[in-house]
């Protein structure tokens, strides 16, 4: 495929796209419990789970990476419980890894984002749902997840577009196959170790306009928000 006669790897896209998607969904659905916990923490504990939960912020991809592939072992604990859920085959160098790799690693910009929408949320509207004898479940979808949508949506853009930008804890734990699990990041790296550097442009100039989209989305999304609000 060709944009303005430059060449363009169109699988490399087509992949990284599907794991951002996946990725996102993933810690939506993980992240939203675990982010309301945090939020109505009151322990002593909760100073740990937040370091805990922003680990991935500070640790180099390649030390993350490196306790993926240790913990991913088809001998390893986890794989013998997945296996109860009937979830076999290799974790690691594949598709499969790419998306738990992408899932630990971009956990802080789901879990941050939302933990935040919750921790603001106006206590006395949630107190007149409680009186109204609403159940949880129902105060959740119709009270808390509408008043705390920009946390939702920040967490899921930012989620994704860090997922794309991936390079360290996919080539660690996806590798680095053709066709399988080689996404943008890396095609980028090979074509500058190739010096193939037109391929290698076209691709970097891409991911800087989408990175510069996704910022305005998320900066335009927080100032229009803000002043629905005033």
């Amino acid at each position: 495929m060709q944009i303005m006669g430059y060449p363009l790897d169109i699988d490399p896209i087509l992949l990284t796209l599907e794991v951002a998607t996946i990725t996102a969904f993933v810690l939506l659905l993980i992240g939203t419990p675990i982010a309301w916990w945090l939020a109505h923490m009151r322990s002593r504990a909760r100073i740990f789970l937040e370091a805990l939960v922003a680990l991935p912020l500070v640790l180099p991809p390649t030390v993350l990476g490196f306790y993926l592939i240790i913990a991913l072992n088809p001998d390893g604990s986890i794989a013998q419980f997945l296996k109860f859920f009937g979830i076999t085959g290799q974790l690691t160098f594949n598709k499969t890894g790419l998306v738990i790799g992408s899932v630990v690693y971009s956990f802080p910009f789901t879990v941050q984002p939302i933990m935040a929408a919750f921790e603001s949320l106006p206590t006395q509207i949630v107190d007149a749902a409680r009186t109204m004898r609403a159940s949880f479940l129902d105060r959740f979808f119709t009270v808390i997840v509408p008043l705390a949508r920009q946390g939702f949506l920040v967490g899921v853009v930012l989620t994704f577009a860090h997922t794309v930008g991936e390079f360290g804890v996919v080539l660690m734990v996806g590798g680095n196959i053709e066709g399988m699990t080689r996404t943008v990041s890396i095609a980028i790296f090979d074509h500058v170790e190739s010096l193939e550097y037109t391929e290698a442009h076209v691709l970097s100039i891409l991911m800087v306009i989408f990175s510069l989209l996704v910022l305005m989305f998320v900066y335009g999304l927080n100032r229009r928000l803000q002043v629905k609000a005033v």
